[in-house]
C-alpha cells in the first residue's frame, strides 16, 4: 500500500509517500510544489499545484491520501487560501479515485514523536529517523507531509491488529510493535 500524505499550501504544498509492506515501511518520494507568491496570481498557483500534483500522483499512484484536518487561523484570508490549495489536494484525489483520510495536527505529531505538540525540528527528526533519510530536506512542509502519511500507516495498522491482538499493557505493545520504537 502507498500513502500519500499531502501537507497544503498555497505557496509551498508538501508531499510524501510511504509504501508498506509486511509491516515495513520505506520512503517512495518527497517534496514540495513551490509557486510563485509575489508574481502569480492566487488562480495560477491553484492551477500550478493542480498540474504537479497531477504529475506526483501519475509517479506515485497513491492507494489513499492522508491530509491533516484544517484548524484555526488568525488570518481568515490565510485559512480561505489554506482550504482552497486543500481542496485542490482533494480534487486530485477524487479524479484519481483514491480515498481521503484526514487527522488532527495533534494526531500526526503523537504518532510520530509520541508528543502532540512537538515542534515541527522534533516531527522532521522523527520522520528522518523511521525512513532513514540522511539529508535535511530544505522545507518542513515535505516532511510535515511524510509524517501525515506515516500517521495514517499507524492508525490503519493498529485498527487492523486491534482487531486480532488485544494489548494489555505498554511492554506488550512494545513488544508487537518494534517497527514504532526507535532506539537513540
Amino acid at each position: 500500500m502507498i500513502i500519500l500524505g499531502i501537507d497544503p499550501g498555497s505557496v509551498i504544498l508538501g508531499y510524501g509517500a510511504v509504501k508498506t509492506s509486511n509491516s515495513s515501511k520505506q520512503l517512495v518520494e518527497y517534496g514540495v510544489i513551490k509557486t510563485g507568491a509575489k508574481t502569480q496570481e492566487f488562480s495560477a498557483r491553484l492551477l500550478e499545484i493542480y498540474l504537479n500534483l497531477q504529475r506526483v500522483f501519475d509517479r506515485v499512484s497513491p492507494d489513499a491520501i492522508s491530509l491533516e484536518t484544517m484548524f484555526y487561523h488568525k488570518n481568515a484570508q490565510s485559512l480561505i487560501k489554506l482550504a482552497q490549495a486543500r481542496s485542490i489536494a482533494m480534487l486530485v484525489a477524487a479524479q484519481h479515485n483514491v480515498p481521503i483520510i484526514e487527522y488532527s495536527p495533534t494526531e500526526v505529531k503523537k504518532s510520530v514523536t509520541g508528543r502532540g505538540n512537538a515542534s515541527k525540528q522534533q516531527v522532521q527528526y522523527f520522520v528522518r529517523s523511521m525512513l532513514n533519510i540522511s539529508e535535511t530536506p530544505d522545507f518542513f512542509d515535505a516532511t510535515d507531509a511524510l509524517a501525515i502519511a506515516l500517521c495514517h500507516l499507524h492508525k490503519s495498522s493498529n485498527i487492523l491488529s486491534a482487531s486480532s491482538t488485544k494489548v494489555k499493557s505498554w511492554k506488550d505493545y512494545a513488544l508487537q510493535n518494534q517497527d514504532k520504537i526507535i532506539k537513540y
